[in-house]
């Protein structure tokens, strides 16, 4: 036999009654959403006396009895007496004199505070303090900047597994390195010590070399010869290197430019070399510098040479080598005569 379901109670049941401890919870929750830390630092400002004032002028305690009676640190009691020193300043609260222990006032908004109450105790220190002025000069807040200070292997994890926030860490090392000799000098050491490095650092150095080449073309009209004089530079020659260094100062900045250098480079090198072969007067004048260079480096080359102890190092083929370097010079000095004296019969 199947029995038939209840009825339903058709009146719904009574709410329970409210708490007057989660009433309370509630409303002081509200409070502090509303004012965050502010809530928190009237309690203080209120409480705690001012420097300077005795204690027999004021019912105010000093701040280590407050810490002593709220069961935590006078330090930290002393970040929010300070905090509500600094908006006082500003105007935003009332200063400390006007304040009377349970006195309420009206509190400025929870964004607010974190703009004068830093949670860390190391933003009173130098180093603390040069940390707080930079953050507020990249228009960030302190706190901020301060948890990433003291938390070195947090920002080597967010450097490691991020590429954006890598590149904000290169571009803030390469700000600072400028101003730190020290810092210059062990990054040095970090690329030489280190393959990879020292392979980039050279290959970006030849492209920087390479532009370099191109720029100077570009922007002062001159080119260097392969024989290492400086002339003027073609009108074409010219436009072909302002052609090409627009092509790379267009690219974005973490775009490769060594290809683009190398072209350039290539390109300027052939174009050099044409104009001074389409130049008659210019490739003699070539050849003349390229033939001094050659004859003083052997000069040196050969001075360079010392025999006082021939007898302890003597062989048969250096003698060889000597006396075909002897011909040899021989033929271009009887070259040279024969070019005088063919000039001075025209």
């Amino acid at each position: 036999m199947t029995l038939a379901p209840a009825p339903l109670d058709p009146t719904p049941a009574s709410p329970a009654p409210l708490s007057d401890l989660v009433a309370r919870d509630a409303r002081e929750f509200g409070a502090y959403a509303r004012t965050g830390g502010w809530a928190f630092a009237l309690m203080v400002a209120r409480s705690v006396r001012p420097g300077g004032q005795g204690a027999q002028e004021t019912p105010k305690v000093s701040a280590k009895e407050f810490a002593e009676l709220a069961g935590c640190s006078a330090e930290r009691v002393m970040r929010y007496y300070k905090a509500w020193d600094r908006a006082a300043d500003d105007a935003l609260v009332p200063q400390f004199e006007a304040l009377a222990p349970g006195q309420e006032v009206e509190l400025p908004d929870a964004d607010a505070w974190s703009s004068y109450y830093t949670a860390r105790s190391s933003a009173a220190s130098e180093r603390g303090t040069a940390i707080t002025e930079a953050a507020e000069a990249e228009g960030i807040r302190p706190t901020k900047a301060l948890e990433v200070a003291e938390n070195p292997t947090a920002l080597r994890a967010a450097i490691l597994a991020d590429p954006s926030t890598a590149r904000a860490a290169r571009r803030a090392l390469l700000d600072r390195v400028r101003e730190d000799p020290e810092l210059q000098a062990e990054l040095a050491r970090d690329v030489v010590r280190t393959d990879d490095l020292k392979k980039a650092v050279a290959s970006e150095s030849r492209a920087a070399d390479r532009i370099g080449y191109v720029r100077q073309i570009a922007e002062s009209g001159q080119i260097r010869t392969p024989a290492g004089q400086t002339v003027d530079a073609p009108v074409d020659v010219r436009q072909e290197a302002e052609r090409h260094l627009s092509l790379i100062d267009e690219l974005e900045e973490d775009e490769d430019c060594g290809d683009w250098a190398t072209e350039a480079y290539g390109t300027m090198k052939s174009l050099v070399a044409e104009a001074v072969e389409a130049d008659p007067e210019l490739r003699v004048q070539e050849r003349r510098t390229r033939f001094y260079s050659s004859l003083q480096k052997a000069t040196k080359a050969f001075e360079e040479l010392t025999f006082d102890d021939a007898q302890d190092f003597y062989e048969d083929d250096m003698v060889q080598q000597l006396e075909e370097l002897q011909v040899a010079v021989a033929g271009c000095i009887t070259a040279l005569r024969g070019a005088q004296e063919g000039r001075s019969g025209e």
